[in-house]
């Protein structure tokens, strides 16, 4: 993979609360650690699933970005909602971002080109990054489909509130302990799969196809992010349903897409035709 040197200012605009809210989480996730338990484990696991698998993965990757397949509205929104717990910005933002790396995949105008170094890819573009700063003009442009659906648009604005619903929720149930784990920790473990994404497959991994970017599968990124790391299958079929083509590249969103599909809920469900058999790249 070629780098080039970064853009003089690029580390100057920092976000400061979004600096300060990565801060408070990372500690928390340091705070639930030291106050391990089993029942905080558990909650972790759920939180972590529901949030990255039926919400990023399901909803704002697959089905809202890419449009790989389709179903009816209340399993959209509520799939949406399950987005919105893994802290990383409304649909709006999160779709419009992720289609600009598509089309501008590994070059200078990529949000979180890997070719400013893995720190910028990994987190210094949401830290340091025009994305970041309430850019309307980048979400009309690459996302007019989701502003023109209200739910969308108020659930952009106001993504906050099912992630602090449910901090209160486990502060009820299981009090300061299920937040740290639930909701702390899960968080920044989830924020930080999403974003081996942007870097780690980016760099890392094997090329089955000779795509234009940098695009790796690996299999480590899959498994923290179900089935997210399979990226260079992905850039090279970007509307397919399933990420892993291979009977080996386990792909637990796409099972879910798959059954929802065979249950009579999902429709149009795009897959790539690709003989695996061989290796279609050095």
């Amino acid at each position: 993979m070629s780098t080039t040197a970064a853009q003089p200012g690029r580390y100057e605009k920092l976000s400061w609360s979004t600096a300060f809210f990565m801060t408070l989480f990372h500690i928390g996730a340091v705070w639930a650690l030291i106050d391990f338990t089993w029942s905080g484990v558990a909650v972790l696991l759920v939180t972590y699933y529901v949030s990255l698998s039926l919400g990023i993965g399901m909803a704002y990757h697959r089905l809202l970005t890419h449009r790989s397949y389709k179903t009816s509205k209340p399993i959209e929104y509520f799939l949406t909602i399950c987005a919105t717990l893994a802290l990383e910005g409304g649909p709006l933002f999160w779709v419009a971002t992720h289609r600009k790396h598509h089309q501008h995949s590994d070059t200078e105008h990529d949000p979180h080109t890997p070719r400013h170094g893995g720190w910028w890819a990994h987190m210094g573009w949401i830290l340091f990054g025009d994305a970041m700063h309430n850019d309307t003009a980048i979400t009309a442009k690459y996302a007019p489909d989701l502003g023109k659906d209200p739910f969308h648009v108020w659930i952009s604005k106001y993504h906050w509130i099912p992630l602090t619903a449910l901090g209160f929720l486990l502060l009820a149930i299981g009090g300061w302990n299920w937040v740290l784990w639930g909701v702390f920790l899960r968080t920044t473990l989830g924020l930080h799969a999403t974003w081996l994404v942007n870097s780690a497959t980016h760099m890392w991994g094997t090329r089955r196809f000779n795509t234009r970017d940098d695009s790796r599968n690996s299999w480590w990124v899959a498994a923290l992010s179900f089935g997210e790391g399979w990226h260079n299958n992905h850039h090279a079929h970007p509307t397919s349903a399933a990420h892993g083509l291979a009977w080996y590249e386990i792909d637990i969103t796409y099972w879910h897409i798959n059954a929802l599909e065979r249950l009579g809920l999902a429709a149009d469900v795009r897959r790539a035709a690709v003989d695996t058999s061989l290796d279609q790249a050095a």
